[in-house]
Order: structure tokens, then sequence, then C-alpha cells
């Protein structure tokens, strides 16, 4: 055991018997499974002197006498329960409190600040449990395994001879000391991306050096590159996946063409965004002589350029999916594949990978085909194009649009007949200038057009999963990518109940399986109340996230037994592994995918949530930039949300959410009642609650903090 890399703070001056005790518990938890004698741990804390050793020797004891610390023999010790340490993810609170959730371990287990150590948000641990709860368990980190990451954004700060880079996020990042020599340029007030080089035991703060300068903190290019960089995602595709896909031209290999089933005479068109470029599925339609139709579900063939272990499978791993901000996209695959080669763009023929299924009119299935295809898109309509059609304005194919949307119908009904959850999803877009500030804000929400490609995907994506699935293939160890997503948990479903009963509504939870079914009735009955979006987006968060995970167990929230993602291989990585392992069974059946589907798993499960978070903040940084325009503006609003610092009000006018602080709220002294969840005041006892209707100022805007405050106006 090195004394260099070991050692801990002086003992030398004069401490409390207390404060000794905590260093000797600190060297022990730095050397879990080392057995070190009184001599050892004295030479550790640099204690020389008579009485600091025998103080030394004291602490020692008493760390013995409560299990704190092993006696291995009359002069040996080690750390209690080393050889048992319990190996989890942790989660810092902005608090600076830990939680560290361990696989198969019933509860996180609480790590206090002083107890975290070096460990960062997001990182891997190892944790002794020292203190057993009914609640939750208590205990300390006693080794970093892994760290989630080492490179952060945030502000230098230089002053005289030291640099320093403060985080962006305080929650996940930690204040990071710069040599001089290392800032690569980096000045004062700008936004870096800085890595860690190192982080002596005894320091307090880590050493970096500056990798990429962001530019002025508060302009939108820096602020996004920043939410992308602090992510761990990175804008700029290296030279070697750039050099791979520059090699890949647009026009199809004829000797390819004939491999494939023709289906350019068909009808084809795609239904998209106003503003995408990357098309990855299509739709065609004809009638069959027996009266009834074909269907087919077409999606681009990326598994035919990238290849797996190239330099874009490689990258395309690394960054597991396209990453969408207000005012940009963050592509999976370089654009060269994924708005032009793989795209399925109008009038162009492309390879796809197709599902196409034989139905009547009342969406019956009758025979089912995958395999690769050459299809040409006839028609390209834009979601609101499709629409209106469909409510009955004249347009290309309109029979055609509107007999696929019955069915689409259908397919949804029996969703939820089978307990699938209906969730009336809302989207915020901003419209944005010509220099990208925002001028306007929309909130999308799903109608009939997006409701009808929405179905025929989940189709494909079901039926792909059945096809592959082990039980049909009597595979034990079929290889396979799922898509799948748990049953309620007991506990958030019951918080769920006692919150919904603040408004007066009732939600049978006893049987796991009715759940959803009993959660639709309830959205229906409250679809015009002031509460119904927080209800809701409430019920979201009390259930399980869906991931990629190599054993299927269902998927919940749409009531499908086996589901995967086969529709998006141009966004998703997921997709492109899934045609891989389709081509391989529909060919040889010889499969190249083994064990390293868990980690792929894994990671684009991690990833995924990555991308959230950044559209997250990207999206309310816009929504703070376009709030900056109506400072001092008066708005009527919806109170959108409670919290013991105030109230969260949603404006009409603009959608944008702010918050009004407790010492805002005039005419009174106002407190959090958390058993009626709403805000009491003192003397007047007037209450305010979720859904009811204020008048709101917007006092302040932080672009930096992305919030908007709000003053509560009265009268």
């Amino acid at each position: 055991m090195s004394k260099r890399n070991s050692k801990a703070p002086s003992a030398q001056e004069p401490r409390k018997k207390a404060g000794i005790t905590t260093l000797v518990m600190r060297i022990f938890e730095q050397n879990p499974g080392v057995e070190l004698t009184h001599k050892q741990v004295c030479t550790l804390l640099d204690a020389r002197d008579g009485r600091s050793r025998q103080i030394v020797f004291d602490s020692i004891s008493v760390l013995a006498n409560k299990n704190a610390i092993q006696r291995i023999n009359h002069h040996t010790y080690k750390l209690a329960g080393a050889d048992s340490l319990l190996e989890g993810t942790i989660s810092i609170t902005q608090r600076g409190a830990g939680f560290v959730t361990v696989q198969g371990h019933p509860k996180d287990i609480y790590i206090g600040p002083s107890n975290i150590g070096q460990a960062l948000h997001g990182d891997t641990v190892k944790v002794r449990v020292f203190k057993q709860g009914s609640n939750r368990d208590e205990g300390a980190v006693t080794e970093i395994t892994e760290r989630d990451r080492i490179q952060f954004v945030g502000t230098i700060q230089i002053r005289n001879n030291d640099a320093l880079m403060v985080p962006d996020n305080a929650r996940s990042g930690v204040d990071i000391k710069i040599p001089l020599d290392k800032l690569n340029g980096a000045q004062n007030g700008e936004k870096a991306l800085v890595k860690i080089t190192v982080w002596p035991k005894s320091a307090e703060k880590p050493y970096g050096e500056v990798l990429v300068r962001l530019g002025k903190s508060g302009s939108n290019e820096t602020e996004m590159l920043s939410i992308l960089y602090n992510q761990g995602i990175n804008p700029v595709f290296p030279d070697a996946v750039m050099a791979e896909a520059e090699l890949i031209g647009i026009d199809l290999d004829a000797k390819e063409i004939d491999q494939r089933r023709d289906f350019r005479p068909i009808l084809t068109f795609t239904i998209d965004p106003f503003d995408a470029k990357d098309f990855d599925d299509a739709i065609s339609y004809q009638a069959l002589e027996n009266g009834h139709l074909e269907l087919g579900v077409h999606i681009a063939d990326v598994s035919h350029y990238v290849r797996p272990g190239s330099a874009m499978d490689q990258e395309a791993l690394l960054r597991s999916n396209s990453v969408y901000l207000v005012d940009r996209v963050v592509p999976m695959l370089p654009e060269q594949l994924s708005n032009l080669a793989c795209s399925l763009r109008p009038n162009e023929d492309k390879f796809a990978f197709s599902a196409v299924f034989e139905l009547d009119n009342n969406g019956k299935i009758y025979k089912e085909w995958y395999g690769k295809t050459v299809i040409h898109s006839d028609r390209r309509y834009t979601y609101e194009e499709a629409q209106e059609i469909l409510e009955g304005k004249p347009g290309d194919h309109e029979n055609v649009l509107r007999k696929i949307d019955a069915i689409a119908k259908i397919y949804r009904n029996q969703r939820l007949k089978q307990g699938a959850l209906s969730i009336e999803s809302e989207e915020m877009r901003f419209k944005l200038d010509t220099d990208g500030n925002p001028e306007g804000v929309v909130i999308k929400t799903s109608k009939d057009a997006h409701k009808l490609i929405e179905e025929f995907m989940l189709l494909a994506n079901r039926k792909v999963a059945e096809f592959l699935s082990p039980n049909k293939k009597e595979k034990v160890n079929f290889p396979m990518i799922y898509r799948i997503h748990d049953t309620p948990d007991p506990s958030k479903m019951e918080l769920f109940s006692v919150f919904i009963e603040k408004f007066g509504h009732k939600l049978d939870i006893n049987d796991p399986l009715n759940i959803a079914k009993n959660l639709n009735a309830l959205f229906e009955e409250i679809r015009g109340e002031n509460e119904f979006s927080l209800v809701q987006s409430m019920a979201i968060r009390s259930m399980a996230k869906a991931s990629y995970e190599t054993t299927n167990i269902g998927h919940y929230g749409l009531a499908f037994k086996n589901y995967s993602h086969f529709t998006s291989p141009i966004r998703r990585y997921a997709d492109l592994v899934v045609h891989r392992i389709l081509q391989e069974e529909l060919t040889t059946k010889k499969h190249k995918y083994g064990g390293e589907l868990g980690a792929i798993c894994q990671r684009i499960s991690k990833n995924e949530r990555k991308a959230a978070e950044a559209e997250r903040e990207s999206t309310k940084f816009f929504q703070s930039l376009y709030a900056m325009e109506f400072v001092g503006e008066v708005f009527e609003g919806t109170i959108s949300g409670i919290a013991e610092h105030g109230m969260f009000v949603r404006m009409d006018e603009n959608f944008c959410e702010g918050m009004v602080p407790m010492q805002a709220i005039p005419g009174d002294r106002f407190y959090f009642d958390q058993e009626k969840f709403q805000l009491v005041g003192s003397k007047t006892k007037r209450t305010y609650q979720f859904g009811d209707r204020v008048k709101v100022r917007i006092d302040q805007v932080s672009t930096k903090k992305r919030q908007i405050d709000l003053e509560l106006v009265v009268g």
C-alpha cells in the first residue's frame, strides 16, 4: 500500500477525539478489504508523537466496539462488511446528498454529504451500509468503480494566477482547478468543456484542462453547445466517420435491386412534420383481387450502408440516438446518410427493410412478410396536409388515406380495450426568426394524422418482435433487443392515488393489470377539468420508465406482450440492431450478436435519458429567452404546480411556465399545506391550489438559470 496514494489529512495538530475517529474511519473506508495495524494507521495519519498515537489507538478501539471495523487479531483490523460491499449508481441532489440505487436491493441507500467523498452524479460506486432503517438504509461511498463522466461544461473564472471552471449544473458537476498552461486559450467569463485529469485523494477539488472553448455565455449558439457537451453529446462527427459517409452515394446498385422485392410500382407515401429531413418510414397501399388490401410499412435500410464494426457503426452506438433541440438536430448518423442516402425522400428510389401485411377492412391480418425491398415514395405529406384530408378536404389519394385511417382507429381502440394507456401528449414548439430567436410559441397536439402513422409503426414493431420472439422460435438464448415497460410500482401508484384524492378523484389500484384501464377512465372523466394536464403528467411520472432489455417482460403502457423498435434506424441504434437480427433470421439463421447485447441495451437506454434531458433543457432555455420580451407585462394563467417555496403558473398566451415565490404572494403570509396540497394564508385562510386561475406579472428572467420569476397580481 502506497503512503503517497493513501495519505489522509495530517493529525499532528491537536484535535478532538471525535475528529480523529472520523479520520481513522476514513482511512479504513479508503482501503476496503485491506488489513491495517495500529502502526500503519498512525503512519497514514502522520501521527508521530505519543499522545496522537494513543488517540488513534483509542479511536480504533471505539470503532471496533461499534463494529464499524473488524478486529482480525490483537494488532490488525479491517473495514467491517468490506467483503460484502454493495455496488450501484449514485444520484446526487441539489443539496449535496446522494442516493445509491443497487440492482436487486429493495431500497435506495442514502449517502450523507460528508460520506460521498469524490463521487459525482451518475458514478458507479461501492457502498458500505452502516445503518439500516425501515424506510431506507444509510451508508458511505468507499470506492468509485467507474466514472459516469469526466468532462463538464462551465464558466471559466481567472483570478490572479488561478483558474477555475464553475459548472453550469452544480448537481452533476464540480469546480475544477485549471493550471494556466491548460486553459488552451480560454478567457475569463467564457464557457468551456473541461476534462478532469487528476483528483488527488487529499484534494477537495480536481484538476483539469480545457478541451473545447464554447464562447461567451448567453448566446444561443454557446448555450446549445453547452447543453449538448454537458450531456456528453458531441455535435461534431470524427473525421473517420465523415470519411466513410462521404463514400456513400445516393444512386442504387442495380445488382442489389435485383435481389430485393420491388415495391416501386405500388402507391407509397410519407407523413412527417413540415420541417422533417430524415424520412425513415413510408406506407404503401394496394387493393388485392380477393377484396383485401396489402399495406406495407417501409423503413430506411440503414443496415445496408452501416456495417457492424465500421467507424459509422461505432459512432452510432456511442451516440445511440439523434438529439432534437429547439433550433437544431444532432443526428446519430452523418447527414449524408440521415438526410440523403437513407432518407425516404419523395420521387427517389430507395432501399428499405419492410414489414408487409395483408389485411381486411377491419384490420384482421391474413399474411405477413418481412424482407429487403426497393421503394419509390410518390407523395410526401406533412401532418397538417394529411389531417386536412382526413377532416374532409379534397386531396391526393384521399380515399386511401381515409381507409387506412379507419383501420388505424380500429387498432387503437383494440389496444385501449386490452389495457393500453391513453395519453394525450402535448409538445411545445417555437417559431424562430431568421436569427434563430423565438418569435412565437405553439402547442402541438396529436391528431388523427399522427395517430395513423403511430398505429402502423406500432403494428410493425409489435409484429417484428413477435416474429423474433424466443417462444416462437423455441430458442432460449435467441439474441434480441426488446423495448420493455414494467407494471407500475405499487408504492408510486399509492402516492398518485393520494395525490388525486386532493381533487376529489379516486382510482382503484388493487389490480396492477387494470390500472391502465382505470387511469383511462379517470382521464376521460376529467378531460375538461383544470387539473387534467397535471393529473396526466403525474400519472406518467408514477409509471416505470421504458427501456431496452434483452429479456422480454412486455410493454405495459402499450399492452403488448412482445414489442421492439424497428421503425427508426436513422435515429435509433436499437432499430439498426433489430434490422440486423431480423435479416440474419430471414437468411442464414446464424446470429452474430451474443452477450454484448446486454451492454448495448444499457448504453442506449442511458443515452436516451441524456438526450431527453438535453431536449428539456433546450426548451427551458428558449422558453426563458422568449419570456424576456415580456418582462413587466401581465398575463392570465393556471397554477400548474405547488411546492414549499411557492407556486408554478403556466401562462395562457405564451404557454411559458414560471414560479411565484412564496414571499411574493401578496396579502398574507402563506404556507404549504402538504396534506391538502395547497398554499394557505395564515390570517386570511385564502388558498391557492392546482388548476386555479390567476394573473401574474413577469418580474425577472434568467436564461442562464432557465428560470422565469413571476409576481402574483391580485384584484
